[in-house]
C-alpha cells in the first residue's frame, strides 16, 4: 500500500491524496493546509531563508506555536532521513512513490477544483 493510499484512507479523501503526490499546489486543500505545505517546501528547499515571517504566516493560518514546532520537527526529520537514504544509495520501497514515468504521465491530469 502506498503512502497516498494510507493518507486517502485516513483522511477519507483519496482524490486529494493522489493530487498531493504530483503537486500540492493544484490539490484541493484548505488554505491552512496549503500554507503548511508552502512552509514545508521552503524549509526543505531553502532552509536558510525561513524566518519569523514564515512562522507568522502559519500563525495567521491558525496554527499555534506547539503545532508549528511539531511541523518543523517532522519536516526536518523527513528531510534528514531522505538525505541519509540518498547518501547511502538506498532505493525507495515499492509503493513509496510513483515511478518517474507514472509521475510524468499523471502530472498532466486535470486536478483543478470543479466549481
Amino acid at each position: 500500500m502506498s503512502h497516498a493510499q494510507d493518507f486517502g484512507r485516513e483522511s477519507g479523501n483519496e482524490r486529494v491524496a493522489e493530487q498531493l503526490i504530483y503537486d500540492y499546489r493544484t490539490a484541493e486543500l484548505q488554505l491552512k493546509d496549503r500554507k503548511l505545505c508552502d512552509y514545508a517546501v521552503k524549509l526543505t528547499l531553502t532552509p536558510g531563508l525561513v524566518n519569523e515571517t514564515d512562522v507568522a504566516v502559519l500563525r495567521q493560518a491558525g496554527f499555534n506555536d506547539q503545532q508549528i514546532t511539531v511541523a518543523a520537527q517532522v519536516i526536518g526529520y523527513f528531510n534528514y532521513i531522505n538525505r541519509i537514504a540518498d547518501g547511502l544509495g538506498v532505493d525507495p520501497q515499492d509503493g513509496m512513490l510513483p515511478g518517474l514515468e507514472d509521475w510524468r504521465a499523471a502530472k498532466g491530469r486535470d486536478y483543478s477544483v470543479s466549481r
